[in-house]
């Protein structure tokens, strides 16, 4: 049996690449992660008084104290209920996934530091029917607790690349017939995206937007109108879920 300490450990990215995993908390993320990614959970944790749920397979299951709970958890007021799952294979690595798991839409975040807009990133691109995400080095790590909390259990539903080799990640991924677009203010409000086909669409930081490198490989660069007398730009996050949502009625009307 694993000393608290341990699953402690996990909240800091050293521990969870060294044990190749995380810490997912609360019944809704829990459930989620049970119900479509169950063979990922290596271990369900669930407070004395909080019955643990039922599942489709057996799974180990381990009952410890609430305060206990509340040193795992980030969270101020844990729910009781929390699992420990396993970090998919070459998450840190520029490997290409093979198809199917590809697909066809990809997001590019570079340099987006802010855990919770990755978290809400990943979430919204699985929402949107986006299949793989790649994150540069310099980006806040998907699993750490407020990225995984803020990804409302959908961390696993999208592929995953993290690593400081994402240009020529993405430039594989051009060379396979993707088109890459980046969300810029200097870019075009409009384009013609019906026939886009395989697509990458990269997000820069929230203070610098995209690297000079990153844009000169760029096919298309689309611009979020907006009224700049009531705000300047658009939230990382809130731009790439609007960014998402037009690409994907532009692709799939």
């Amino acid at each position: 049996m694993k000393p608290i300490s341990w699953y402690k450990s996990l909240a800091f990215p050293k521990n969870r690449r060294e044990h190749g995993c995380f810490i997912i908390e609360g019944k809704r993320a829990v459930d989620q992660i049970l119900t479509f990614h169950i063979d990922s959970i290596e271990e369900l944790l669930h407070t004395d008084d909080t019955a643990p749920p039922s599942t489709a397979k057996p799974i180990k299951i381990r009952a410890i104290s609430a305060v206990n709970m509340k040193s795992i958890c980030a969270s101020r007021t844990p729910q009781g209920i929390a699992a420990v799952v396993r970090i998919p294979p070459d998450t840190y690595t520029s490997k290409i996934p093979e198809q199917p798991l590809l697909g066809s839409r990809v997001l590019l975040l570079e340099h987006v530091q802010d855990p919770g807009n990755v978290g809400t990133l990943i979430r919204t691109a699985a929402a949107f029917g986006v299949n793989g995400v790649i994150l540069s080095d310099q980006c806040a790590d998907p699993f750490s607790p407020k990225a995984v909390q803020s990804t409302a259990g959908s961390v696993l539903s999208v592929w995953i690349r993290k690593t400081a080799e994402y240009l020529p990640l993405a430039s594989g991924l051009k060379n396979r017939g993707y088109k890459l677009l980046a969300a810029d203010l200097a870019g075009s409000e409009s384009g013609d995206f019906k026939n886009l086909g395989p697509h990458i669409l990269a997000l820069g930081s929230e203070g610098a937007g995209l690297s000079g490198g990153l844009l000169e490989m760029c096919d298309y660069r689309m611009r979020i109108p907006i009224a700049e007398s009531g705000a300047e730009s658009l939230n990382v996050a809130v731009s790439g879920a609007v960014c998402m949502f037009i690409l994907r009625e532009c692709c799939h009307p």
